[in-house]
């Protein structure tokens, strides 16, 4: 949808306008105020050589068909006013939507492999399932894990991209990214941006290629919903169109409806929560029972904290905040990633990373910052849990040394 196609002015918008606006600039003159729901998996057609010839139009190029869907797999309304929204956020010419935010990296990885490139140059630490798809080559793919200074040194003649997360999940590391994008030359520089979200942070101006989301965390806000999406150039989205169509890693459409729908108060949540994780931070700071705090310059509703004492103690101490993995919803949710986020990681290169056994990861909502602090602070005064029985080492059934499932 373009926006000269409805009479609009060509100005550039602010972004919490366009969190509103993108995707939705047709509704008025289809009669309608909320986006259409459309739950369709397949669609009629009384002419099967214009359909062939539009099957074999996407099959050769990816680019999305002119007139009706032909099947839900293809394309579908909904998730492509929530892609057009999101592209316009990240200043990207095109956005493709996913299952999750595992679906929609595997995408990339696979579209790369397809040209021979199965080659990854990435920047440790990393979600903890990214890292651990990255490092086991389950999709037959090669890593060289380095630091950024090292990122053109790591580069091969089949490096088909560049990985950084920046903030980075769990210790908010930020990474220069026009800096690396620069050190990447041709190769194409990919940024999960899930923890910045296009309101603290656009990528794509400071030279990535290609933005990353699990769009389960802030884009959805509410913790109802689940998707990932990739933020790129046309010609890039047109191949993992072909992926997305060949391996079925579709978006459902409610999860496009609900996903688009939380675009439009991201910025004021996103804004709202940073400012109380901001004032969260001040007080941790300065709080002898916190032996350090991270928190990105660019800030955020992320904090990350090392503890002196127990961090399970912690855990298990907190009554308002919810102990749970995911980030990014309306209310506040702590965890630790050596048990859990990052579990996956080896302990090894968890803790090079800056993923000690003392770390907590909080997402802040939207809670009354007082609340939360009040929470936050009988938690980490609270005795030490007693466990409800004890077990010996592997009574669960696997080995004690296996690390579990990781989740954000």
């Amino acid at each position: 949808m373009d926006a000269m196609d409805h009479g609009l002015s060509v100005t550039p918008r602010a972004l919490a306008t366009e969190a509103v606006h993108a995707g939705r600039e047709d509704l008025a003159g289809l009669g309608l105020h909320a986006p259409p729901l459309d739950l369709s998996t397949t669609y009629p057609s009384y002419d099967a050589r214009a359909e062939a010839a539009r099957i074999d139009e996407f099959a050769t190029t990816g680019a999305r068909l002119d007139g009706p869907p032909v099947y839900a797999r293809l394309d579908n309304p909904t998730v492509a006013r929530f892609e057009e929204a999101l592209a316009r956020l990240e200043g990207a010419e095109a956005a493709v939507a996913f299952a999750s935010g595992m679906a929609a990296f595997t995408a990339v990885l696979l579209a790369r492999a397809s040209q021979g490139l199965r080659h990854v140059v990435a920047v440790r630490p990393l979600y903890g399932c990214s890292d651990h798809l990255l490092d086991a080559g389950l999709l037959g793919t090669e890593v060289t894990w380095t630091d950024p200074a090292g990122i053109a040194d790591a580069i091969r003649p089949d490096t088909g991209l560049v990985m950084v997360e920046s903030p980075a999940n769990p210790t908010l590391a930020e990474a220069d990214i026009r800096a690396i994008a620069h050190s990447c030359g041709s190769v194409p520089l990919l940024v999960d941006n899930t923890f910045a979200t296009p309101v603290l942070q656009r990528p794509v101006e400071q030279g990535a290629r290609v933005v990353l989301h699990s769009a389960t965390k802030y884009l959805g806000g509410h913790g109802d919903v689940m998707g990932g999406v990739v933020a790129c150039d046309e010609e890039f989205a047109r191949t993992l169109r072909q992926v997305r169509f060949a391996t079925g890693g579709v978006l459902h459409p409610l999860a496009g409806y609900l996903l688009l729908r939380g675009l439009s108060t991201l910025p004021v949540r996103v804004r709202a929560a940073s400012s109380t994780a901001a004032e969260l931070v001040r007080r941790l700071a300065t709080d002898p029972r916190i032996a350090r705090v991270h928190y990105p310059r660019i800030g955020g509703a992320m904090i990350a904290f090392e503890v002196y004492g127990d961090p399970h103690d912690v855990i298990a101490g907190v009554r308002l905040i919810t102990p749970a993995v995911s980030l990014g919803s309306v209310d506040t949710l702590i965890q630790h990633p050596a048990s859990i986020s990052h579990r996956i990681v080896a302990e090894g290169d968890r803790r090079s990373a800056g993923v000690s056994d003392r770390l907590l990861r909080m997402s802040v909502g939207l809670e009354d910052v007082e609340d939360l602090w009040r929470d936050l602070t009988q938690a980490l005064s609270a005795p030490p849990a007693v466990p409800l029985r004890t077990a010996a080492p592997g009574a669960s059934g696997r080995p004690a040394a296996v690390p579990g499932p990781a989740v954000r």
